[in-house]
């Protein structure tokens, strides 16, 4: 099933980074390398400092016409004028924040390992799923661990786009997209990079071989 235009590809999540002009700098590399969509997540921020990045961050994303998400919060999420908002399993409701962002917002789900998690959150107007951790996460050591299989099953019973996470590297990401993932989602093994924009087109590298 093909993607819904706008979560495909390199789906590059923020490092917790207090220094804005240094994240904005990691940002303009992987967007540089071809990152399609950007995740903002700062689980140390405050407020304040949560606005300025997301604020940079957008302008950032519309100069290279990048999908822009911001992770929790969905008033961020339209303070910043936004492409959308990723929820987790503790973050509300998709109804809620499709009464905080509208119709024409993007409103993704973490599903962890449970597939029926996903099919529900399609059912209640999710526009894309994330599965995962599929490998260890230095960024979430202790994540619940999902199967590849998982990928296939689901490539076959929700008609919205799927996201995989979790310890993902260009060594391991090919093996995902094959099972069925549209996009990659990726902290460390991106942002940690010798060379960021390099890393980036690596993984990029990993779609076009589908």
């Amino acid at each position: 099933m093909k993607a819904q235009p706008g979560i495909e590809g390199l789906y590059a999540v923020t490092p917790d980074i207090s220094d804005t002009d240094e994240l904005l700098r990691r940002v303009r590399l992987a967007l540089r390398g071809g990152a399609r969509v950007l995740q903002y997540r700062n689980k140390s921020a405050d407020a304040k400092l949560k606005l300025q990045q997301a604020q940079a961050l957008r302008s950032l994303t519309q100069a290279f016409n990048t999908t822009f998400i911001v992770n929790d919060d969905a008033q961020l999420a339209v303070q910043v004028e936004a492409d959308g908002v990723h929820l987790g399993g503790e973050d509300g409701s998709v109804a809620k924040a499709r009464a905080v962002l509208g119709k024409s917002k993007l409103i993704g789900v973490s599903c962890y390992n449970r597939g029926p998690l996903a099919q529900e959150a399609v059912k209640q107007g999710a526009d894309y799923v994330a599965f995962g951790a599929f490998f260890s996460s230095s960024v979430k050591p202790g994540a619940v661990k999902a199967d590849v299989s998982l990928l296939r099953a689901a490539r076959n019973e929700v008609g919205v786009p799927i996201v995989a996470i979790g310890g993902i590297t260009q060594q391991n990401g090919g093996e995902l997209v094959a099972a069925g993932a549209d996009a990659l989602a990726v902290i460390t093994a991106l942002f940690e990079a010798p060379d960021i924009e390099i890393a980036a087109r690596e993984f990029s590298t990993l779609f076009s071989r589908t």
